[in-house]
């Protein structure tokens, strides 16, 4: 007997019990016995020579640990893509922050104290903290040229646009960087035995990224390293790479106190030392006919990436891959490149790089809207992706989606037509401007390229003595509702009750590597091999006759007791094996660049007071097609998420840099928007399923970032009629504009636009 539908409906939250009961343990809820509290001291320059670090007096520095460089028993970096970054300066600084030393005390009060104690001698050196500086390569900071790593994307013939276009349209576009503020802040604790090995518990996204760094950093074979991730409350790209740091600093305190040691970030420290969102800029140039349609173009695509490597590549080919949209492109050059600078490295933010590329190419097609004599409506539509066309990198279009009618829904449930015109109208009167603006895009689910096949990604569900059911994966739960999804699809393979399934822990010494929690992979990727995994159970349970094709919970049950019994252990395995029409060339950066795309149009509705300059966003409406929704709450609840994040993107989140160090880095003064800034945010979906997904879903969590910062700028400016080219858009920049557009000349020049 078959339960009903488990997919597709908005079961509770695994986890949800223990979070609003309290129950939930987080790791600074963690205390072991004889555990010391560390910390880190940090650079206060941005770049320059270590000459001298002295102890100061009335501190007794026989009670605490202190750990430096020369304390480190296996490579002095912090394992990722390149291991450029080191765990702890030795002789160089690079950027304000960088940690210099490690100190652990009893009594986590002293521990402040003895940081303010210390004092360093620095040799100073020139430092840059623009993009500008560093292609001007007036200092060389890193490798031959300042740059980490460059991307060249080309499809059809761009030299013979330039000679067929009626038109050729330029525009420069920037967004600043972006802190995930994330509720629970950073925080490792470490405890070291010495026939055991290491282990270490935290707030963290990716287990085995920490338990990679940690084997290359303390010279520990993998055996002797476990990584367990505690309860996390919220994460958004901020703990993908940075947790490794925190976890080797904690380690390497741990190893030589001979004791468990918790470092807890507080919130300025976590602010100013982690990684946030790359700024960026983005230079188009656009052929285009009379009748609206582009015949081709360059993109000029730059991101700013910090002191170290870190993860700008991932995030800088995601953001290259994305700078055409959904749009139909039949010639297309993409130069991209991610650039040094003495600020703490950037890193992963939800979207990884596409909220930054698309934010641009939207505000452009509004600008090659204005230069045909277009709607933005009408520009969209006339060059939106159809089936059997080919995106930027030459990947065709394979699944049914009409994009055209995406457009025609969103336009009707925004009430789009009718509402410019009463905007048009009333605003001729109104100190309080009112516009409309839209985004179309589109993202990419799961790893790039054959990133998929080269991680390999291995899932396990497995039986237990007592006939329940567990999912195996280093997937994390960080708040998106991972374990709750994960547990949805293993029942609806099974034809089992939700409530009979169960998760572990992520834990190395207990689950799989199925890969890192990011890039939209978990439900699609992860989830298609869970499926799969669950099935393995039920096929070995028949193979061996004690399951019919039909069976109650019961029933299940009682076979899984009565092959443990008989045969030992019940665990199905598999591993991710890519499929063969997924084709892509590393080296050209062209064919699949991802198994799936999920598809938006949003439109917003704002309004700007002219007497404060603030713009208040009225309404949004967000329709995406993402495959299959497998939990509609909690799918409406990543896109309500993301969108108020994207909102915050656009219009309130500041860094205020000085000297490549963080200025604002509390909540009182980092502005992000609060309940009483969003409005009516209006989430609806189409469905057209993914074969490489689970149940047909595809990836959701990083999409809703895409889209609201353009369609924000985009209603700005059909209100004011004035153009804004960077992020965060504020009220003394609308001021500003304003101001320079009323000028008589200012005045004439927009009015004949240029091209």
């Amino acid at each position: 007997m078959k339960n009903a539908p488990i997919v597709g409906t908005s079961v509770p939250r695994m986890e949800g019990r223990d979070k609003v009961t309290g129950h939930a343990h987080y790791v600074d809820d963690m205390v072991l016995p004889g555990m010391l509290y560390g910390t880190t001291v940090r650079s206060r320059i941005a770049r320059g020579k270590i000459e001298r670090i002295a102890f100061g007096t009335g501190i007794d520095w026989n009670t605490f640990v202190i750990v430096g460089p020369r304390d480190i028993p296996g490579k002095n970096c912090i394992a990722l893509i390149e291991d450029d970054q080191p765990c702890l300066a030795d002789g160089m600084v690079n950027h304000p922050e960088e940690a210099l030393l490690l100190l652990a005390h009893p009594d986590r009060h002293l521990v402040p104290k003895a940081v303010e104690a210390i004092s360093v001698e620095y040799h100073p050196l020139p430092a840059i903290f623009t993009m500008e500086e560093s292609e001007a390569q007036s200092q060389i900071i890193w490798g031959r040229d300042n740059t980490f790593k460059s991307y060249r994307i080309e499809k059809g013939d761009v030299d013979a646009v330039w000679q067929s276009a009626d038109h050729i349209v330029e525009g420069e576009y920037t967004t600043g960087a972006q802190e995930q503020l994330y509720i629970e802040n950073n925080g490792m604790i470490a405890a070291f035995d010495p026939h055991k090995g290491l282990t270490v518990w935290g707030s963290l996204q990716c287990p085995y990224y920490v338990h990679k760094a940690l084997m290359k950093l303390l010279g520990l074979s993998a055996d002797r390293v476990r990584v367990v991730q505690m309860e996390t409350g919220g994460a958004f790209g901020g703990k993908e790479e940075y947790p490794s740091m925190i976890a080797a600093h904690a380690a390497l305190l741990a190893m030589k106190a001979g004791k468990p040691v918790k470092i807890i970030y507080d919130r300025m420290e976590d602010m100013a030392a982690t990684t946030k969102r790359h700024p960026s800029r983005t230079r188009h140039r656009t052929g285009v006919s009379k009748d609206g349609k582009i015949l081709g173009g360059e993109i000029d695509f730059t991101l700013d990436g910090g002191a170290y490597k870190t993860l700008s590549p991932v995030v800088l080919s995601r953001g290259a891959i994305h700078a055409g949209g959904p749009y139909y492109w039949p010639s297309v050059q993409i130069r991209a490149k991610a650039v040094a600078t003495n600020a703490p490295p950037h890193g992963a933010f939800r979207g990884f790089g596409a909220p930054q590329s698309l934010f641009a190419l939207e505000r452009h097609m509004d600008r090659i809207a204005q230069v045909v004599g277009l709607s933005p409506v009408e520009i969209r539509r006339r060059n939106l992706l159809k089936p059997g066309q080919t995106t930027t990198t030459g990947q065709t279009v394979e699944e049914q989606i009409d994009l055209g009618k995406l457009l025609d829904r969103a336009l009707e449930l925004s009430d789009y037509s009718a509402k410019k015109e009463q905007f048009a109208k009333a605003n001729q009167q109104c100190a309080r401007k009112k516009g409309m603006g839209i985004a179309a895009f589109l993202h990419g689910a799961g790893f790039t390229g054959s990133g998929e096949r080269f991680l390999g990604s291995l899932v396990g569900v497995e039986a237990s003595a007592d006939g329940s059911l567990r999912i195996l994966v280093s997937s994390t739960e960080f708040g998106q509702g991972t374990n709750t999804v994960l547990c949805q699809i293993a029942a609806e393979a099974l034809g089992l009750r939700y409530l009979d399934m169960g998760i572990a822990q992520p834990d190395t010494d207990q689950v799989p590597n199925s890969g890192p929690t990011v890039a939209s992979r978990t439900v699609m990727v992860v989830g298609k091999l869970v499926e799969s995994a669950a099935l393995g159970i039920k096929e070995t349970l028949a193979a061996s006759g004690m399951l019919g094709d039909s069976y109650s919970p019961e029933e299940f049950r009682s076979a899984c007791l009565g092959y443990v019994r008989k045969h030992g252990k019940l665990r199905s395995l598999v591993q991710y094996q890519q499929p063969d029409d997924i084709v892509w060339d590393e080296e050209k950066y062209h064919g699949s660049a991802y198994a799936a795309f999920a598809w938006a149009v949003y439109i917003a509705e704002v309004s700007v007071d002219l007497t404060t300059y603030q713009v208040t966003v009225d309404d949004f409406v967000a329709l995406q097609e993402i495959g299959r929704v497998l939990h509609p709450v909690l799918a409406r609840g990543q896109i309500i998420g993301g969108v108020a994040q994207g909102i915050g993107f656009a219009l309130y989140e500041k860094v205020i840099w000085e000297q490549g160090r963080m200025q604002n880095g509390q909540m009182t003064n980092y502005i992000m928007p609060t309940c009483a800034d969003l409005p009516s945010i209006r989430v609806y979906f189409e469905e057209l399923g993914n074969i490489h997904g689970a149940y047909g879903a595809k990836g959701i969590g990083e999409l809703p970032m895409d889209g609201p910062a353009p369609a924000i700028v985009n209603a700005v400016e059909d209100a004011l009629h004035v153009p804004f080219h960077a992020i965060p858009l504020l009220p003394e920049d609308i001021f500003a504009a304003l101001s320079e557009s009323a000028a008589p000349e200012s005045a004439a020049t927009s009015a004949r636009g240029k091209e």
